[in-house]
């Protein structure tokens, strides 16, 4: 299987991001966005759930997805027993954006 190269973002990529967030997905500019679009499909659950491990109670994180993630979602709420809230921010035919919310914490 050939390597796919992933970029990552470190900053504003236009001028007008500079001056403030314009990408128009609702999201505010604190809350952790993962484009899962960019990483390979092999390790894309698992990446998405340990970012999500990592975002504290009353955390939110949007995920953007080329369609919509349900069994993703499944596995999420698993993960967290059920100390989640998912907001659909963005449906697109190509594109989806969903807010995560961490709702309490998750006692293994």
């Amino acid at each position: 299987m050939p390597a796919e190269n992933v970029e990552i973002e470190t900053g504003p990529t236009s001028p007008a991001a500079a001056e403030g967030h314009v990408c128009g997905c609702q999201h505010d500019e604190s809350e952790v966005v993962l484009d899962v679009r960019t990483i390979p499909h092999a390790v894309r659950h698992a990446a998405v759930r340990g970012a999500f491990s990592a975002i504290p109670v009353g955390g939110t994180m949007v995920l953007v997805a080329p369609h919509r993630p349900m069994p993703l979602l499944a596995e999420l709420t698993a993960d967290a027993h059920g100390a989640l809230a998912v907001e659909f921010v963005v449906e697109e035919p190509t594109e989806c954006h969903v807010r995560l919310t961490r709702t309490a914490s998750v006692v293994a």
